[in-house]
């Protein structure tokens, strides 16, 4: 299998999240050419601002390998990790991160800023940009879908009644 096998697999979760209303980032965690974990964005449905799709596919593969160190394995995401996902690669030892769409909003693998490469005793190599027209595309596709569904208001405006 190949990085494009993975990416497609997390792209397939994220349409998973999209469809139960959740931003859609999926996420694959594997281990040679088998995968040990998977998770998709679960914030809404969860109520939880932890349900990112790289802590549960993280805490997948923990569960699946019977350890922590996940040393030996590649994490596949849709969207350049967040500040606390890219904390939970360092600690979890991931020595290879795969990423479809940069975030330039959140992401800490170079959009923002680049937390593997200040000097944690752990740096992950980054490969950005697998699928990232599918990624981005899937991304736009969903927020357009959603300022058509629920218009946003703005904090200064009152809510109008009908």
């Amino acid at each position: 299998m190949h990085d494009t096998d993975f990416m497609a697999r997390a792209l397939a979760l994220g349409r998973m999240a999209a469809e139960e209303g959740e931003v859609p980032v999926g996420c694959v965690v594997t281990l040679g050419d088998r995968i040990v974990g998977e998770g998709r964005n679960r914030r809404e449905t969860a109520k939880n601002a932890l349900c990112h799709a790289e802590l549960e596919a993280i805490d997948a593969a923990c569960r699946t390998l019977g350890g922590w160190r996940l040393w030996e394995c590649t994490l596949y995401v849709t969207l350049e990790p967040c500040p606390m996902c890219a904390g939970a690669i360092v600690n979890a030892r991931i020595p290879r991160v795969v990423y479809g769409a940069p975030d330039p909003k959140n992401g800490c693998c170079g959009s923002v800023v680049n937390l593997f490469s200040l000097p944690f005793n752990h740096r992950p190599t980054l490969e950005g940009g697998i699928l990232e027209a599918e990624c981005a595309g899937l991304l736009s596709d969903f927020f357009q879908r959603l300022r058509v569904e629920r218009p946003r208001r703005r904090h200064w405006q009152r809510e109008t009644e009908d």
